[in-house]
């Protein structure tokens, strides 16, 4: 039986995957064909693989470039495909950057700039600020990266830095029309913080980017302080001019992706129940609320009847005290572990929906009801794993890694429980 549920849990999260896939969810959104050039840009972990399903499905001609992270291109015949560095930037994605920035200004009103922006967009399309160089930028996003901030707070300090994101790729392409299509990888599919919003109007400041900088005591380089204590850093604003013609679509959302996978519960015959598309936290606490309700199921079939399935999505995160091989999935999967101690009714997966969860290529793990008592006899520790941000150690140690490989598109983090009846 337990084979059983391993198998269904890996199947709800192929389901939500696939409900994602650019294949699927591009074709209906793109725009009718432009008087003039149609030129097609993006940047994230899907943006290649969203390149692709533009030209499958584009009937006329079409050039452009897009960035995507190390070993996630996909074959294009007319868009140029780069690959860089995720999630701390590099030369290549600073040079994409550049060019990408290029192409934008030099489009005329009659012409059509097609945007395909997925998550991990933030760090693949990197373009400092003048006065501002790479390696501030590196050094701001491994800062943010172990602060615990949220993506929409990292998000906020990334666009105030950048000279392309915070709607100033759209702002260069004016007097183009500018279309964006959007898989959402952040809670609550706020098009300004999906990569950092390079293509629509930021309402946040260079105020709040300070304020999140020294809420969670990150120390700014020099040159980066004076950007947002100056104001240069402003971002394009909702009402400028230069963004009236511009859309943006989204195309696949996290809340999409679950309900893929409470059908495919269904089919199995097990009631699914949506948590919620957008939790935030700590992995460690997020694992505890859940692994709690997960409890109160079980035992007092409240406030659902066993069986079912808990789904839920969101971005957690992770504040770094250890040295361990650690990724937020496997952090809230370990917690859980530890607060289920046992519970044998229960069974859980937690990937990311691009394949990578932290800095690992290991998209997350999944855990039974004997999974501490197979650590403990292993010679594991768990509270040590968890204390130490260790959970890929943990998890690959076991034999319950989830490995996928690039999935070539990114809705965030999927997280589901089982709980059966006795």
């Amino acid at each position: 039986m337990a084979a059983n549920h391993r198998e269904l849990l890996q199947r709800l999260f192929e389901a939500a995957v696939a409900a994602a896939q650019p294949a699927q969810c591009v074709p209906p959104h793109l725009p009718p064909a432009p008087p003039g050039r149609l030129v097609v840009v993006g940047a994230g972990k899907a943006s290649a693989e969203m390149a692709r399903a533009v030209e499958d499905h584009w009937q006329g001609e079409l050039s452009g470039l897009v960035v995507t992270r190390y070993g996630h291109a996909a074959p294009c015949r007319h868009i140029e495909i780069v690959e860089a560095a995720h999630p701390v930037p590099d030369a290549a994605g600073a040079a994409a950057a550049d060019r990408i920035c290029a192409l934008a200004e030099g489009l005329g009103a009659d012409d059509l700039l097609l945007c395909l922006i997925s998550g991990g967009g933030s760090a693949l399309l990197a373009k400092p600020l003048p006065g501002l160089t790479l390696d501030d930028k590196q050094a701001i996003a491994r800062a943010l990266l172990k602060s615990g901030a949220s993506i929409g707070e990292m998000n906020c300090v990334r666009r105030h830095l950048s000279a392309v994101k915070g709607g100033r790729l759209a702002a260069l392409a004016h007097p183009a029309r500018v279309v964006s299509l959007l898989i959402s990888d952040v809670p609550g599919d706020d098009p300004a913080v999906i990569a950092s919003g390079p293509t629509v109007p930021d309402a946040t400041t260079c105020a709040d980017a300070l304020a999140i900088a020294k809420r969670y005591g990150i120390t700014l380089p020099p040159a980066a302080r004076d950007i947002l204590e100056s104001g240069r850093g402003e971002t394009v604003k909702p009402g400028d001019p230069r963004l009236a013609g511009a859309e943006a679509r989204m195309i696949a959302t996290p809340q999409m992706a679950l309900e893929a996978a409470a059908a495919v519960a269904a089919e199995a015959g097990l009631p699914a129940h949506i948590l919620g598309n957008a939790i935030e936290g700590e992995a460690r606490d997020v694992g505890k609320v859940l692994a709690g309700i997960a409890l109160q199921v079980a035992r007092h079939r409240q406030p659902f009847t066993p069986p079912c399935v808990l789904l839920s999505g969101g971005e957690t995160t992770v504040t770094v005290r250890g040295d361990g091989r650690g990724g937020r999935n496997v952090e809230f999967l370990l917690s859980l572990a530890i607060a289920l101690d046992g519970e044998p009714s229960t069974y859980a997966i937690a990937c990311d929906t691009d394949g990578v969860d932290g800095l690992e290529e290991i998209a997350g793990a999944v855990i039974t009801p004997e999974t501490l008592e197979r650590a403990w006899q292993a010679g594991l520790k768990p509270p040590e794993s968890l204390a130490n941000n260790d959970g890929h150690g943990f998890f690959e140690a076991l034999g319950n890694s989830v490995i996928t490989g690039p999935t070539l598109t990114n809705v965030n983090d999927f997280r589901a429980i089982i709980v059966t009846d006795g």
